[in-house]
């Protein structure tokens, strides 16, 4: 199985808008990715997202080009502080390649989870509009296969 972790875009500031909408650069950033995974046509089951405007925003623009077999779908369990252990948990289960669009602290906690580390060790550094993905073996192990950051997108 693979499994893509990607934080959301750069957003708008609370002060600016409560909902936290993709600001102009966030929306860039993303569509850079989405276009780069698309190139390399990813193999891609699904797309789940938290509730968050800019979560949402961002899977809608990487489901667009993407085009995975299931639209992108919102999920509990991605807001920024919820349980990543959980998350984790559903995951070993889990049979076809997902994508979770989420954001920090969670994504960070969830990749330590997967990789066997603390919570609090941070495995990965993510990036707004960047993607990790890890691959799980046979034996249920998970392994940073790649990672793409916007600095290095085309």
């Amino acid at each position: 199985m693979l499994l893509y972790l990607v934080q959301h875009g750069a957003s708008k500031l609370e002060a600016e808008d409560p909902q936290r909408p993709l600001n102009e650069e966030g929306r860039q950033t993303v569509a850079r990715l989405a276009a780069c995974l698309a190139r390399q046509r990813i193999p891609l089951d699904a797309i789940e997202h938290s509730d968050k405007l800019r979560a949402r925003q961002t899977a809608e623009i990487l489901n667009a080009q993407l085009r995975p077999a299931q639209d992108a779908r919102q999920v509990s369990g991605l807001a920024p502080n919820d349980n990543a252990a959980l998350t984790a948990a559903r995951l070993q289960n889990e049979a076809c390649n997902l994508m979770l669009v989420g954001h920090l602290p969670h994504l960070s906690r969830l990749a330590s989870s997967l990789l066997g580390l603390p919570l609090d060790q941070p495995a990965v550094r993510f990036q707004m509009g960047g993607c990790v993905c890890l691959e799980r073996d046979a034996d249920g192990k998970w392994a940073v296969r790649w990672m793409l950051v916007p600095e290095i997108l085309p």
